[in-house]
């Protein structure tokens, strides 16, 4: 099958042939119709991810997919072949990626349905970034009312955060660069959203909003203490990229490290939101598998929202 693969790392991405997966009890065999870019895709081609997960080379990227179930593994109930299915790869190893033609996954964890009204491009990029903009809400327990700051707002994660955080009911300010990424994350939602240049005075445009500060931050990007800092007395903040308690000490605010947990149940909840269309797939590019080179290319030059591959 054709791929997306690494022979070593740190190395460049390329289109490939490599070996049609098989799956092993209690997999699925999907034949994957799109796929999505991600951080730790760009981070395991530069070599960040060799210290904490095992690789298997060829390793072929990828962690978003949607598609068909191909085949059952052994023991598998619950599914069926022509099943429409989507979610995120989850193994203790990288290198079974879906940027590919066919991808298997665990049938008890990290795949769901794709319900009607739900297009498989757009299920396609929901799982990894629609689960960690989810977790980190409720990390902060952001409720009615509350202010959220969210860095990174253009990316991924942080647009899909963005609209859930407004569908709270809460105060959204986001960070985004001027130009295109402002226009973008403004118009996320059909409520106000406070867009703050993160490329000039931060901490004046924030504290313009917030005086006392706000409740909760979401630190997708950018400088983890400095951010701490324009939190109230108490206030939460949800990292993505490890930022460690220490890092803000002599702020009274509370850190949490967030890890995604891609479950059905969390999936089908994204899902159903998009399906009734309470949330939108901010799918911004398409590339085919064959030019997946090209929207690696676009992910690095900060390209807004979600880009997705198209595997079929």
């Amino acid at each position: 099958m054709r791929a997306v693969a690494l022979e070593s790392v740190p190395s460049a991405p390329a289109v490939t042939e490599v070996d049609t997966p098989r799956p092993e009890a209690g997999e699925l065999l999907v034949k994957v119709a799109a796929a999505s870019l991600n951080g730790i895709d760009i981070a395991t081609a530069a070599g960040y991810t060799q210290g904490f997960m095992e690789h298997r080379f060829p390793l072929v990227l990828g962690q978003d997919f949607a598609g068909t179930v191909e085949a059952l593994g052994e023991g598998v109930e619950g599914f069926a072949a022509g099943d429409a299915v989507f979610g995120v790869v989850l193994k203790p190893y990288l290198g079974a990626g879906s940027l590919a033609q066919y991808v298997t996954v665990p049938a008890g964890h990290g795949v769901a349905r794709i319900p009607a009204g739900l297009t498989v491009e757009d299920a396609g990029a929901l799982g990894v970034a629609g689960a960690t903009a989810l977790v980190s809400l409720d990390a902060v327990a952001l409720a009615e009312g509350g202010t959220v700051l969210i860095s990174g707002a253009g990316g991924g994660v942080g647009s899909l955060a963005v609209q859930l955080a407004a569908a709270r009911g809460a105060k959204v300010i986001a960070t985004a660069r001027p130009g295109m990424q402002t226009d973008f994350v403004a118009g996320l939602t059909g409520t106000e959203v406070h867009v703050v240049d993160f490329t000039g005075d931060l901490q004046g445009q924030v504290r313009a909003i917030a005086p006392d500060g706000v409740d909760a931050v979401l630190h997708l990007a950018g400088d983890g203490p400095a951010l701490a800092a324009l939190l109230r007395p108490g206030g939460q903040l949800a990292s993505t990229t490890g930022l460690p308690q220490d890092d803000v000490k002599g702020h009274d605010v509370t850190v949490h490290t967030i890890m995604a947990n891609p479950d059905a149940r969390i999936l089908t909840a994204l899902a159903e939101q998009v399906a009734s269309r309470a949330l939108r797939v901010p799918v911004t590019a398409t590339y085919p598998l064959e030019q997946a080179t090209e929207a690696f290319a676009a992910f690095g030059a900060s390209t807004p929202g979600k880009i997705t591959v198209s595997c079929s």
